[in-house]
């Protein structure tokens, strides 16, 4: 759905003209300066619609707020020159690094593998939210910074004491020790508190110094530095994956916004895709927006802040929410309305998305009803005013064809009753735990409705499973035994 963003046209010259009449002349300047070296190019697309975007984050954002951009070394360098025009060089932060897996393996390769990505920190002015977060302790920091022993042999790090600046109330000395000439860090009353609790540690006279214990059975971690080593990529077997392909674990949001919000406090993600941000924001008891070109990613977020919070409540806005505004969607952009029905059946688009020819399908959806491996069910969706039985029969003929076990004829328009019968005449698809009508005739507003769901038996998840199916089985024998 991106791939028009992305490519040099209409829409981008029309974004660039906006940028040129900015009031902010550095925008227009930074932005001809780019455009004369990469000419019409995709980067070029690419960048005008993130500078016209990130202008627009600039001005939402608030005065103590701070902007987090991830990207890979493709427009790293170029999106820098943006963010600096936009938020200013002075706000620049920190250019993290996160190691997001250990880099390829294969042999004959002629550059070396990628394994990072970077994440861009800015903030709108100096006073800003920052939260001291930490990451996991390794041996070598362990060993390096944690080389002292109590009398139980516990580990800790002895920490000098001195305050960077005087202030009449660290002025004092304590037992015999002058005071170091900006006094101690912290008050008497508190120094003796981390006496009486065994915190501090005096080595001798001749130091002239005390310091103060860190025990590491008491450390929180190792302060966080902009080399994240500790969160890796999502992997094939992760509870977490949904199947999107920029997924992003939750631990890197989660630190993210720890780091720079407090609770109660406002996330907004203006590229939320599957929804990690705004479920970390959740999770953090944060108040949280978050916006996506996609109705099928809309969709997918949905789903997933109600299976992780089953009594959360959140408003979506510009999605179909009935039967008038998916007639508009299906009146305004074909390939939308597509994406967004097959989401109502948990459905992939086919060819991820991508428009045209489609040979008669517009989604995939797997299911496992035995331990021989997944079965293919075919999504065919019509938002047209007009349906017939031609339809119904490409369908049937596509199912055939792709060798799948069931196909999903979903419509605007209600079926007519030729259109009914050809889907019946198609028979059933004949699982291990029963049988379903092989072609499935739904309409738009029975999914939406609650009232039409697709009929098959999975393993995990849809209409029917193991279980439920398992229940009905037994009752029917019963039935014909009575």
């Amino acid at each position: 759905a991106f791939d028009d963003t992305w490519h040099w046209g209409e829409q981008a010259e029309r974004e660039f003209s906006e940028l040129l009449h900015q009031s902010n002349t550095d925008i227009s300047e930074m932005i001809q300066s780019l455009r004369r070296f990469l000419k019409e190019s995709d980067m070029m697309a690419y960048l005008t619609m993130m500078a016209n975007r990130l202008l627009e984050l600039h001005r939402v954002l608030k005065p103590s707020g701070s902007l987090y951009l991830h990207c890979d070394p493709t427009a790293s360098h170029y999106l820098k020159i943006v963010l600096d025009t936009v938020f200013g060089g002075q706000n620049f932060r920190n250019e993290i690094v996160w190691r997001r897996k250990g880099g390829s393996a294969l042999k004959g390769m002629r550059v070396f593998s990628t394994a990072t990505d970077f994440i861009f920190f800015y903030t709108k002015t100096d006073d800003y939210i920052f939260n001291a977060v930490y990451m996991p302790l390794d041996q070598e920091y362990i060993d390096e910074q944690f080389t002292k022993k109590d009398e139980n042999g516990r580990r800790f790090q002895a920490t000098v004491m001195r305050s960077p600046n005087p202030r009449p109330n660290l002025m004092y000395d304590y037992k015999g020790y002058k005071m170091p000439p900006n006094g101690w860090s912290v008050s008497r009353e508190k120094m003796e508190q981390l006496d009486l609790e065994g915190k501090l540690y005096f080595p001798d006279e001749k130091s002239k110094q005390i310091y103060r214990k860190i025990y590491l059975d008491e450390y929180p971690g190792q302060p966080a530095n902009n080399l994240w080593t500790d969160i890796a990529t999502l992997k094939g077997q992760s509870a977490e994956l949904l199947g999107y392909p920029t997924q992003k674990p939750l631990a890197l949001l989660e630190r993210i916004i720890q780091a720079s919000s407090n609770k109660g406090e406002i996330v907004l993600d203006p590229f939320c895709g599957c929804g990690t941000a705004v479920h970390a924001a959740q999770k953090l008891e944060r108040e949280w927006i978050g916006i996506d070109i996609t109705h099928l990613a809309i969709s997918l977020i949905e789903k997933r802040m109600k299976n992780a919070f089953p009594n959360i409540v959140f408003d979506v806005h510009g999605t179909p929410m009935d039967f008038a505004g998916a007639k508009n969607l299906s009146e305004r952009d074909k390939y939308q309305f597509q994406w967004w029905a097959c989401s109502l059946v948990n459905a992939q688009p086919y060819q991820g998305k991508k428009k045209g020819s489609d040979g008669g399908i517009d989604g995939l959806l797997f299911f496992q009803d035995d331990e021989k491996g997944a079965k293919k069910i075919i999504v065919s969706v019509k938002g047209g005013e007009h349906v017939s039985v031609t339809m119904v029969k490409d369908l049937i003929a596509t199912v055939e064809r792709e060798k799948a076990a069931i196909g999903l004829f979903i419509t605007l328009t209600e079926p007519t009753k030729p259109m009914s019968t050809e889907a019946v005449t198609a028979g059933f698809y004949q699982s291990p735990k029963g049988e379903v009508p092989k072609i499935q005739i739904l309409t738009i507003e029975g999914l939406m409705s609650g009232k039409e769901r697709p009929q098959y038996f999975d393993m995990s998840s849809g209409v029917y499973n193991f279980k439920k199916a398992k229940i009905e089985k037994q009752k029917a024998e019963q039935k014909k035994l009575l």
